[in-house]
């Protein structure tokens, strides 16, 4: 029988496990970030114990993604306000735990929708998705100083790198890193808007930041994203992209050599349903083979490929009380 590790307050609103899964970090509707930890990180059974909590936001933290492990235990919440706060632990001789406030992001004129983090050419990475349709890549400059980034590049996504849209408004994003291993080589990374401009909308891939591949059919482009995930891949001759619309969730197969004009073949393998109205998480698992979604209607779903590589739905899970 499974055990209970911990019992939220009615308030939480959104949770991510660290990269080693013994800390848990939330985020509640009145803006509080809370550190829970393993009682014994060594027993598979250990129970979680709260060890830090502080106010950072006024309203709602709908969002909150870890740094990598290298940069130490830091992780960024995003509110509903569209402010990302990032904050870092503080580790001192027989002092409680403590979290400090790096950095913050956004503005009330152009709200953060999502952010994340990677290593590209051994240097951290955070690629972060806006409110007016714009993705901005920042790097840090001082590894022990998680206070001082720089901004590297911004630029909408589009696939015509020359147009530009200045009247957008998105009320989500979804980006996604490509997990690949190795921090000399170049980021490259999906970005999806669920904006009032169509060009904006559907998931395109990124090398650095040139739009390389648009991973939607013709009649689609226009489409509201609402998430992506981008698969790891363990010695497959493709990358493998799950996005999901408000036409359900499809799963593509990404070339991995560029033609003569720089893009990345697509090939839309299967269009899957089976949620109650949109979804909006993806996680796969570190083989790159199982994708669990979950979106309105409270479920949460699995889906493989077989043997002929057809996708299907592997298992269901209702909510309980």
């Amino acid at each position: 029988m499974a055990k209970e590790l911990l019992s939220l307050d009615n308030g939480t609103t959104c949770s991510s496990w660290n990269y080693s899964d013994t800390r848990l970090a939330t985020g509640s509707v009145d803006g509080t970030f809370s550190i829970f930890d393993l009682r014994d990180p060594t027993s598979s059974s250990s129970s979680l114990r709260s060890t830090f909590k502080t106010k950072v936001h006024e309203g709602n933290i709908v969002k909150i993604v870890w740094l990598p492990p290298e940069y130490g235990d830091a992780a960024a919440c995003i509110s509903a306000d569209g402010i990302v706060s990032l904050l870092e632990e503080i580790v001192e001789d027989s002092q409680p735990l403590q979290w400090k406030l790096c950095k913050t992001f956004g503005s009330s004129a152009s709200k953060v929708l999502d952010v994340q983090f990677g290593i590209s050419l051994s240097r951290l990475k955070m690629v972060a998705a806006y409110s007016d349709g714009h993705v901005r890549v920042f790097e840090l400059l001082d590894p022990l100083e998680l206070s001082n980034w720089q901004l590297q590049a911004e630029f909408q996504n589009v696939i015509e790198s020359v147009s530009s849209f200045g009247k957008a408004l998105s009320l989500s994003a979804s980006i996604s890193l490509n997990p690949q291993k190795g921090g000399s080589q170049e980021s490259s990374f999906l970005v999806g808007f669920n904006s009032n401009t169509p060009e904006l909308n559907s998931s395109k891939a990124h090398q650095r930041w040139l739009p390389v591949a648009e991973l939607a059919l013709s009649e689609d482009r226009g489409d509201q994203v609402y998430a992506v995930a981008w698969a790891p891949n363990i010695g497959r001759p493709y990358e493998i992209i799950a996005v999901a619309t408000h036409k359900g969730l499809s799963i593509w197969h990404l070339g991995l050599n560029p033609d003569h004009n720089g893009r990345l073949s697509v090939d839309r393998v299967a269009l899957l349903s089976g949620h109650e109205g949109a979804v909006w998480q993806m996680e796969w698992d570190m083989s790159g083979m199982t994708l669990a979604t979950t979106g309105d209607d409270g479920m949460v779903r699995l889906w493989q490929s077989n043997l002929n590589g057809v996708w299907h739905q592997q298992a269901a899970f209702e909510p309980t009380s």
